[in-house]
């Protein structure tokens, strides 16, 4: 590969992360985010390996929009959450016992749209 291949492959590279990694510092983390101003998760573990929150959503209570980085979830006690993201908004019957993961960057915003409380795991890598 000669230099200017080089210099050239390291510019597209730069910019294709810039983009890829543009959508996180714009949102709140799950943490930061809350809903109407009150938290909704709370910290259970934090080391340098995992961060592992326990998110609760009583009826009525949703999460602000916000970001996810690569992670593992798991539903302690489901509801139906109306769920807002870059595909639209659905509604979801989320059952206990519920897991799921993502090895991406992604972002939305829920909301307890059931008669249960909502308690979930999420364990993200650092």
């Amino acid at each position: 590969m000669t230099k200017s291949s080089v210099s050239n492959f390291l510019i597209v590279l730069t910019l294709a992360l810039s983009f890829s990694c543009r959508e996180a510092p714009e949102l709140p983390d799950p943490l930061q985010a809350g809903w109407q101003g009150q938290a909704v998760c709370e910290v259970l573990e934090d080391n340098p390996k995992v961060r592992v929150l326990r998110c609760t959503f009583p009826p009525g209570v949703g999460h602000e929009f916000h970001y996810h980085a690569p992670h593992f979830g798991y539903t302690i006690s489901g509801s139906k959450f109306k769920i807002t993201d870059s595909s639209g908004t659905r509604e979801v019957q989320v059952p206990s016992g519920y897991s799921f993961s993502k090895d991406e960057l992604t972002s939305h915003e829920v909301l307890n749209i059931g008669q249960d409380t909502g308690i979930f795991l999420i364990i993200e890598h650092k």
